[in-house]
């Protein structure tokens, strides 16, 4: 926008020019740079890939992810590599371009933000359905500790009313040694 004013002499416009130029190069290193799990993310490798992420038990359970090519040759109609802002009539094309390119990357954010908050449902799904899960083998596998605390009262008894009667049962062929005796 500034360069397309006519108050700017040669030199002016030279240094917005060069001041484009390395934000223009500035696009390109995050594009070609930005990734993740080695995998490049922004310099086309994932557009029109349809990479598959695996999101549940099954095997149809998946999203397909693509992102578009945010190099600056691609951004906007005819992307903003080739951008000059030199002249006056070259800041103004370069104005509806860059205006072009803001809105495709503003676009690309939207789709990926609405598909982060899928993925993010999903967690919470698989969250919530891991939780029910556990819930219910508990329900099946631990044990009722006041019917086991009765159980083992019970047999306790039994055991300790059993070695008495063996007490006495021993006791009882001595008794008679000593009287024949």
């Amino acid at each position: 926008v500034q360069s397309a004013s006519d108050t700017n002499v040669g030199e002016d416009r030279a240094a917005l020019q060069a001041e484009v130029t390395a934000l223009i190069a500035e696009i390109d290193r995050i594009a070609n740079n930005t990734e993740f799990n080695t995998q490049k993310l922004l310099n086309g490798d994932f557009s029109g890939a349809n990479k598959v992420i695996h999101i549940g038990a099954n095997s149809g359970q998946s999203v397909n992810i693509n992102i578009a090519n945010m190099q600056a040759a691609n951004l906007g109609s005819g992307g903003v590599a080739g951008v000059s802002i030199s002249t006056q009539s070259g800041a103004n094309t370069a104005i509806t371009t860059i205006d072009n390119a803001i809105k495709a990357v503003s676009d690309e954010r939207a789709s990926l933000g609405a598909l982060q908050n899928r993925l993010e449902h999903t967690i919470n799904n698989l969250g919530t359905s891991s939780e029910n899960l556990t819930a219910a083998e508990s329900r099946i596998r631990d044990v009722d500790m006041a019917k086991e605390m009765m159980e083992f009262t019970k047999m306790s008894i039994l055991t300790q009313a059993a070695t008495a009667m063996l007490a006495q049962a021993n006791q009882q062929p001595q008794s008679v040694l000593q009287l024949l005796g």
